[in-house]
């Protein structure tokens, strides 16, 4: 017994950053937590790379919201700094645009006098103005629908009217993230740095809402750099749920999700081998069980994810190479000429001709540093998510490394990529390690005003089956997904109490009630 709770078996499906958020938070709560996870380790897309003696993340490499996981490890009776070893970023990030190049600080006014020598007084001006509105709309959406756990359009502007009327005017749901810039600065270049904010949930500046303004305001929050990575923050998670009792079987995929006529009974291993609990948390993409990955009768849990819906994917080199020529930062973005023209190919499918590339210099201080021989980089270059449907013949990934690399070389950065340290992953490999989504790193693109309320959340129709990643709500990125596991525990635990306090209102004879369900997906 813990807190009231008794032991009761749950099986977490998949170890990445909502599962394994799930899987500590219940083990803490005294639940007796099982993890099967397909891959050999933990992380989801925090996964580890080899890149010849080296390991390199392969997956997401920005570490924001710290708040989130000081939380979440406190929830279990820890200290998020007794795991990791953490350092604030005093650089955001570097941005080139060929021969012109702009540092974004941790400290708010010293971006506002580096956008000033770079811009002009009045961009500069422009900057500080959009700082504050990216913090109004990140502070008016956080309590009604970042740490909602079912938010909907009616109930967040009830929340919000509730709150603070005039944000109901201010979030900008019904502008373009593009068009929403314009009103703080003239200059492409600086539409293109905070468009590209919308990336970071795979979506394109020109179809997402200027909701997303508040991406800018997280980053601008902290962001902090972890030794070994972001696979470090997965293996810190993992160690926390193991610390609680927690069990992890690796290698382990899962074939079917087990029912009978009151919900879920356990699930059905690759293997053969059954495992049984009542609860199950699925941290696979949601399109997996919609596509019946999961078997049939749990198919109907989760809404289907037609192909134009997803998000962008992307096309990633890591690496343990040599470069020249520019001074890399930790983070560093080239940004490609016309971003038009790079957001109209995605939307047709193509992968840009001249693409913006994202490199994050893993062994570099956020704000740079000469490096000494090798260093490990992650390269990145978004992709349509047709993974499921296109596999990139030799001569158009050779053509598509010819153009990141001329892309980099505008900035006069040379980059060798040898054959034995270079692992390339395409929308065809993500699509592999999850399947279902085409590649599709960051589940629905956020595009129009209500995409963010046709994403799952924790319930689903099936009884005792719930869901946690950054494909459910509140949404992609580590930290959502985080969250997500921990509204996926929340909900568990709320359904759990519940069926006991229907049990415990038995009727004389024997006869109980009838056991409390998960509600409809939202």
């Amino acid at each position: 017994m813990h807190d009231g709770i008794e032991r009761e078996s749950v099986i977490v499906i998949g170890a990445g950053a909502g599962g394994l958020v799930s899987a500590a938070m219940l083990a803490a709560q005294g639940l007796d937590v099982t993890v099967v996870e397909a891959a050999a380790a933990p992380g989801g897309k925090m996964r580890s790379m080899p890149a010849g003696p080296a390991q390199v993340d392969g997956g997401p490499t920005v570490f924001t919201m710290r708040p989130v996981f000081d939380a979440i490890f406190a929830a279990c009776d820890a200290r998020l700094e007794d795991y990791l070893t953490l350092s604030p970023a005093t650089t955001l990030a570097r941005h080139a645009w060929g021969a012109d190049r702009l540092d974004l600080h941790a400290d708010r006014e010293r971006s506002i006098d580096a956008i000033g020598d770079f811009a002009g007084a009045e961009e500069a001006r422009g900057y500080r103005r959009f700082c504050d509105e990216a913090e109004r709309i990140y502070r008016a959406l956080e309590k009604p629908f970042i740490l909602g756990p079912r938010p909907t359009q009616l109930s967040l502007a009830w929340a919000m009217a509730l709150a603070n009327p005039a944000d109901l005017l201010t979030t900008r749901p019904f502008q373009s993230l593009w068009r929403g810039l314009g009103d703080y600065f003239r200059d492409v270049r600086l539409r293109q740095l905070f468009g590209r904010y919308a990336t970071y949930c795979g979506a394109s500046p020109y179809r997402c809402p200027a909701t997303l303004m508040l991406i800018a305001h997280v980053e601008a929050s902290g962001v902090w750099l972890l030794d070994g990575g972001m696979h470090a923050l997965a293996r810190a998670l993992e160690a926390l749920a193991v610390r609680h009792g927690a069990r992890f079987r690796y290698a382990s995929p899962v074939r079917t999700i087990l029912t009978d006529q009151r919900g879920v009974t356990g699930v059905e291993l690759a293997s053969g081998e059954r495992l049984h609990a009542r609860r199950v948390i699925c941290n696979a993409d949601p399109a997996a069980l919609a596509d019946g990955r999961f078997g049939a009768d749990v198919a109907h849990a989760a809404p289907p994810m037609p192909p134009a819906r997803r998000s962008l994917s992307a096309l990633v080199w890591t690496t343990h190479s040599e470069t020249s020529g520019f001074p890399l930062a930790h983070h560093n973005v080239f940004f490609s000429g016309d971003y038009a023209a790079e957001f109209a190919a995605l939307d047709a499918g193509r992968v840009p001709d001249a693409p913006t590339v994202y490199i994050c210099a893993a062994d570099r201080p956020s704000d740079g540093g000469p490096a000494t021989g090798r260093e490990r980089l992650q390269i990145l270059v978004n992709a349509p998510a047709l993974g499921d449907r296109v596999t990139l013949s030799h001569a158009e990934v050779e053509q598509c490394q010819s153009r990141m690399i001329a892309c980099l070389a505008r900035s006069g950065l040379s980059v060798e990529l040898p054959p034995e340290t270079t692992i390339l992953s395409t929308p065809a490999t993500f699509e592999a390690l999850f399947p279902s989504t085409g590649g599709a790193l960051y589940g629905r693109a956020s595009h129009g005003s209500v995409a963010a309320f046709r994403r799952p959340t924790s319930h689903t129709r099936v009884p005792g089956l719930y869901l946690a990643g950054g494909a459910t709500h509140p949404g992609p990125g580590v930290p959502m997904a985080a969250l997500s596991g921990r509204l996926a525990c929340a909900t568990l635990l709320k359904d759990l109490a519940s069926t006991r306090r229907s049990a415990l209102a038995a009727m004389p004879g024997g006869i109980s009630t009838q056991p409390a369900t998960t509600g409809a997906t939202g």
